[in-house]
């Protein structure tokens, strides 16, 4: 299984092997994150919706809102986000930008006056779903980091052997693909037209794809060169749910403030099926070349391609959100989220996962996040903007020796507009994310990691329509 084959595994006692693919710990801790897509009014103010409500988006953060709406509605959004990955690998800079679009949420609002009670005066059910998570990126690092660790060929029948310990060049290659998407099912009424309360059943679908290729350019003392690539890939499924409960009172006509929770998601079943099995001696797919040989070592040669499966459980933290608002009439509002989020408490299953839940007590942290929204009429033209500050889970300066990647806090703003037509709105919004990382390509060998800059800059549209 893939976290025994972690570091470092010999060949013959001469060839080395290591995984430079997510590890348990690190896709726990990705499969626990949140891009905080939805409508284009819940983007433009950063997802501070907390206290607010009245917008489809907001039933994932709490789902109280949904007694907000005044009548039934509808809404669609589709976004274009472009990421910019910059590396930086001993000195030596690469740049790569990517565009995806996708339609990222979707969802629906039913109000109904209540005959039954006139203190509940009022009750809706709200359908959502969005993506939650957008897992596509690739970046590419190169560089030299004076440190050889192919040295040897295979099928070398010399006596002695030719060892190629002298580095010139690395090249890494990684690309994510896949999406974390989300369905919520929620209600939601008032009571004495103050208190809002809401409940809402969340279920995931969960499709992750990592795709690495790592090449090795080294050479002997009589200038011989030895090229050695290594691929390794990791296709992961899975389904979840998790529950939301929340409220919203209006304290004042000018002044509301909201609490939510939202329980731990289960993930009852993840499948992982990956080719990072030891193939005779190696772990992944592996293609040695030399210049002084005609001959080219294939540990995959006549279509044998090996793999295997682990089927797993995953439990995600849980999150509690304060929240609250001040409102200006007709005018305009300010709005400001809290969000605690209980990484301590993930947990995988279903194997020997002591080591990774021991680093979850150890090497993460909780995590408490800010995100602040505005939103300004004029008649029937909105204008919006928002800012939010994210924390990582990683600890500073702490790195499990099977950890690949660390996340730098994420920062953000956004800006927006929309237009009410009446029976019928349009937003817009454009929202910019970024935060650095360090790639570890080499966990086990004493080469430093590949630095990375991340941004992504999201177009976002929505139509709303009253049903």
């Amino acid at each position: 299984m893939k976290r025994f084959i972690i570091t470092i595994t010999l060949f013959t006692t001469t060839f080395m092997s290591f995984s430079q693919s997510l590890e348990y710990q690190d896709l726990a801790i990705l499969f626990s994150q949140n891009d905080n897509n939805g409508s284009a009014r819940f983007t433009a103010m950063s997802a501070a919706f907390g206290a607010l409500g009245g917008d489809i988006s907001s039933i994932n953060v709490n789902p109280a809102g949904l007694s907000v709406f005044k009548n039934s509605t509808f809404s669609g959004t589709f976004n274009s986000r472009n990421s910019e990955i910059t590396s930086n690998y001993y000195g030596n800079s690469n740049t790569n930008q990517d565009q995806f679009i996708n339609i990222s949420h979707a969802g629906a609002v039913l109000v109904f006056d209540s005959a039954y009670s006139k203190d509940w005066s009022k009750f809706a059910i709200g359908f959502s779903y969005r993506i939650k998570k957008d897992f596509n990126d690739l970046f590419l690092s190169e560089g030299n980091s004076n440190r050889a660790t192919f040295t040897e060929y295979p099928l070398d029948t010399n006596d002695p052997t030719f060892v190629y310990d002298i580095a010139d060049k690395q090249r890494y290659v990684n690309t994510n693909s896949g999406e974390l998407s989300e369905l919520n099912v929620g209600f939601s009424s008032i009571h004495q037209n103050k208190l809002h309360v809401g409940l809402s059943l969340n279920f995931y679908d969960l499709n992750f794809t990592q795709r690495s290729t790592l090449t090795e350019f080294n050479s002997d003392a009589n200038g011989n060169q030895l090229d050695a690539n290594f691929y390794q890939e990791n296709y992961t499924t899975g389904a979840g749910f998790s529950l939301n409960a929340g409220f919203i009172y209006k304290a004042h006509q000018n002044f509301r403030f909201g609490l939510a929770y939202q329980t731990p998601t289960w993930y009852t079943e993840i499948a992982e099926e990956s080719n990072i099995i030891n193939n005779d001696g190696f772990f992944g797919d592996t293609e040695i070349i030399v210049s002084n040989d005609n001959l080219i070592y294939d540990n995959t040669s006549g279509g044998f391609f090996p793999s295997q499966g682990l089927i797993y459980r995953l439990k995600t933290p849980s999150q509690l959100t304060a929240s609250a608002a001040l409102i200006f009439g007709k005018n305009g509002l300010l709005s400001i989220d809290y969000v605690s989020k209980n990484y301590k408490n993930i947990k995988l299953s279903g194997d020997d996962f002591s080591v990774e839940n021991q680093f979850f007590q150890n090497g993460i942290k909780n995590t408490h996040n800010v995100r602040l929204g505005t939103e300004w009429r004029f008649d029937r033209l909105s204008i919006r903007g928002g800012l939010s500050k994210k924390q990582t889970p990683n600890v500073n300066n702490i790195l499990n020796e099977d950890s690949i990647v660390n996340y730098s806090d994420a920062e953000g703003y956004s800006f927006g507009a929309g237009y009410n037509f009446g029976n019928f709105k349009l937003d817009f919004a454009f929202s910019d994310n970024n935060r650095t990382a360090t790639y570890n390509m080499y966990p086990g060998f004493n080469v430093n990691p590949s630095n990375l800059t991340i941004d992504n800059k999201i177009f976002t549209a929505t139509v709303t329509l009253d049903l």
